[in-house]
């Protein structure tokens, strides 16, 4: 299923054809495609080139290792995820070599995994990050080190068929996807002052 974004000015199409469905098939992604996926993430930016980013993944084929991943996911999630053909968990280095405070470290760990979700949408695959986890529990199931935090789990696959997903969940799927105007987000020089370019 596509659901191209209705954007207000161009953009290139893989920014418009990415979105994070529910519905998933379980066709196994093939490993070449899985490592161009995180090549992707591989070569984003990142303060002082330190690359705070880990992610702990599992295929559907290891079973044991998927069912850790889901065991962490909130019920809600749980429910749909376990359809997608690998489920992960993006992972930030809070610290640099030094051991002073990488502030950046989730701005960075995010850059990564929005590169793998383009990637992602390049190769006709989806990405749905999620928030709802639990943390605690994916630090010791995960075996996640001190100095490393648990940012965002995800699910990665084909796209699957809306129908397969409860009546609420098959709605929200279909919907028309929206955004915040540019012109809500883009100031000039100072808050609260609406950049000229940024209003439509």
């Amino acid at each position: 299923m596509q659901k191209p974004a209705s954007t207000e000015a161009p953009v290139h199409e893989l920014i418009r054809q990415r979105w994070s469905p529910r519905a998933f098939s379980d066709k196994p992604i093939p490993p070449e495609v899985l490592r161009s996926l995180f090549e992707a993430a591989r070569w984003a930016p990142s303060s002082n080139n330190q690359q705070p980013w880990a992610f702990v993944v599992a295929t559907r084929d290891d079973e044991e290792n998927f069912d850790r991943l889901l065991s962490v996911l909130v019920e809600f999630n749980a429910g749909w995820a376990r359809n997608a053909a690998l489920l992960g968990l993006a992972v930030s280095k809070l610290h640099f070599d030094n051991g002073t405070p990488n502030r950046n470290a989730f701005y960075d760990t995010g850059a990564a995994t929005a590169l793998l979700s383009v990637e992602a949408t390049a190769q006709r695959l989806f990405v749905h990050q999620m928030a709802g986890f639990d943390h605690q529990k994916a630090r010791q199931v995960l075996g996640i080190p001190e100095g490393w935090e648990p940012i965002a789990a995800f699910a990665l696959g084909y796209p699957g068929d809306p129908d397969s997903l409860p009546e609420k969940l098959r709605e929200r799927e279909v919907a028309p996807r929206t955004r915040k105007p540019v012109g809500d987000f883009v100031m000039a020089g100072q808050w609260g002052h609406t950049a000229s370019f940024a209003v439509k």
